[in-house]
């Protein structure tokens, strides 16, 4: 039998009574559901489901999940199935990684203001990408690309920051061409930095003004114009952080990219190593010491709280598309590049894991797919799961 790793929620359900006394008050409702869901994914508090091939008549018993998007056991499955319908949106391309972070000063009012700020975000990085791409100076072209937001380092302190996928090019203003970006740099970074500056602080100063920002507590002196125009200015001064990664590989390369940061929650079960004496200990990459990877050990409660800093508003869509690839013209867009490209879909970008996720392929033949033959009710007990299954069936 195999050993049970630790895990996230193992964490939550040990220490739940001690982590609810001393941040209850300030939870959200997002966050206690979230907490809720966490703590009964995949067990009898989810219900359960019993499955069948249709090939071999394999069965299987699984407890359902909790669907929960900050759920360090859900992200595998929704990862795949997204996967599945972005390889098709694929370009035969490079693609250039663009990350845009804001300024640790502002982690208090992000952690006031998580939805306004990361629509600012959001805001800021698309207009500051379309409008330099556009500019006959840099590329001349109208771009398109996928904007996925992190709130996290690699500690889980709060980390806001915009990962982009863009295809190393654009269209032509006449749709007449793809023109294509340079080999060793998609877009200037200092040039980018800028303007990106420049963006996020017109929108910050036109919430201030529309008294749209939320400030109490430690940000309560920011409700003087004085104190807010210092910060402000002290976030004029600094160099913002952008980083572009030169055009690498194509489609093939790019899901492994989009794999690797879409679906991802502040922590994976799969860096966490002990759970002893109230304390946890996981381990982390210092990136500014050359990527090594160091161990961290955090009081129970504190990393549960770290957890929580990272739960989204309800609704809040942290995967975005813009200029072509936007929702709103992207099947037309993509036909249009396509032609240009003389290309066509792509097809079976996905590894057999993925593919077998998705199509729900049978772990004991590797042919069939599992059908659900019954549905078990939320909080029935494991061992009348079987009978209470093939009576509803």
């Amino acid at each position: 039998m195999n050993q049970h790793r630790l895990e996230v929620a193992d964490v939550f359900r040990q220490h739940e009574q001690e982590f609810f006394a001393r941040w209850g008050d300030t939870l959200s409702p997002q966050q206690r559901k979230a907490f809720r869901d966490i703590c009964a994914c995949r067990t009898a508090a989810c219900g359960a489901r019993l499955e069948q091939c249709d090939h071999c008549s394999h069965q299987t018993l699984e407890f359902n999940s909790c669907r929960n998007r900050h759920c360090t056991k859900c992200q595998s499955t929704a990862r795949d199935k997204w996967l599945a319908r972005t390889a098709k949106e694929l370009l035969p391309v490079p693609y250039c990684h663009a990350v845009f972070t804001l300024p640790g000063q502002l982690t208090g009012l992000v952690l006031q203001n998580p939805k306004l700020i990361y629509d600012m975000l959001f805001r800021a990085v698309s207009e500051t990408l379309l409008t330099i791409a556009a500019d006959p100076h840099r590329l001349g072209a109208r771009i398109g690309f996928l904007a996925v937001l992190h709130t996290w380092n690699q500690q889980m302190r709060p980390h806001p920051h915009l990962h982009c996928l863009v295809p190393s090019g654009g269209i032509a203003r006449d749709h007449s061409r793809w023109i294509p970006s340079r080999r060793r740099f998609f877009l200037p970074v200092k040039v980018l930095s800028k303007r990106f500056r420049r963006q996020f602080l017109q929108r910050l100063s036109s919430a201030y003004r529309r008294k749209k920002l939320h400030l109490s507590g430690p940000l309560a002196h920011l409700k003087s114009p004085g104190q807010f125009d210092r910060l402000f200015y002290q976030l004029k001064r600094l160099k913002w952080v952008v980083y572009a990664k030169p055009p690498f590989g194509g489609p093939e390369h790019v899901l492994k990219y989009l794999a690797r940061y879409t679906h991802r929650v502040a922590i994976s079960n799969g860096r966490l190593l002990q759970m002893q004496d109230g304390q946890v200990t996981f381990r982390w990459r210092d990136s500014a010491d050359g990527n090594k990877q160091k161990l961290l050990t955090l009081d129970a409660v504190e990393f549960i709280h770290r957890f929580m800093l990272h739960i989204l508003p309800a609704g809040f869509v942290k995967i975005r598309h813009f200029g072509f690839l936007a929702n709103s013209n992207r099947r037309d867009a993509l036909r249009l590049c396509r032609a240009l490209l003389d290309a066509s879909v792509p097809q079976d970008l996905l590894s057999q894991r993925e593919q077998n996720a998705v199509e729900r392929r049978c772990p004991h033949c590797g042919v069939g797919t599992l059908c659900i033959l019954g549905w078990v009710p939320a909080g029935v007990e494991i061992l009348s799961l079987i009978p209470l299954v093939v009576d509803s069936s």
